[in-house]
């Protein structure tokens, strides 16, 4: 099996291309319109999909098989309320340096200073919130001052 992509579904299409073109310091690799956005990015893509895009579009949309709500209503899924199961990981070389960037940027909700945690081995990493509620964490090599 090889690996296709995660997507996120959003609320606002056009303010989480633009955040995660900002922390990904790269521009969307792909799009089908306002529906997907596709991040290509050294291993698995990051995808952002339009939560309302087929409601409000249906006159375009195609389908076969059975609808299944829990999967296909996209519009409720991007308005519920997001309980942070899934972070969004990504690595960097020089983490305070990464740290500075992102905190710069004025993009980063909730951020928090970078932290430290040892259970199996040592992480050095910080974290904050998409425009959705997504936790995003960035991890790398750290020197403590």
């Amino acid at each position: 099996m090889r690996h296709g992509s995660i997507y996120l579904i959003v609320k606002d299409f056009d303010k989480s291309v633009s955040f995660y073109e900002k922390v990904l310091d790269m521009k969307v690799s792909a799009m089908n319109g306002n529906r997907f956005a596709m991040f290509h990015n050294e291993g698995i893509n990051l995808c952002l999909m339009n939560g309302y895009y087929d409601d409000e579009n249906s006159n375009q949309v195609i389908t076969k098989g059975d609808y299944w709500e829990i999967y296909d209503n996209h519009s409720e899924i991007a308005d519920n309320v997001n309980t942070r199961k899934v972070f969004i990981n990504l690595g960097v070389e020089d983490l305070k340096a990464e740290y500075e960037r992102i905190k710069e940027s004025g993009i980063a909700e909730q951020l928090t200073q970078i932290r430290f945690i040892h259970v199996f081995s040592p992480y050095w990493y910080f974290t904050f919130s998409d425009p959705d509620g997504n936790p995003v964490e960035i991890t790398g090599g750290y020197k403590e001052e």
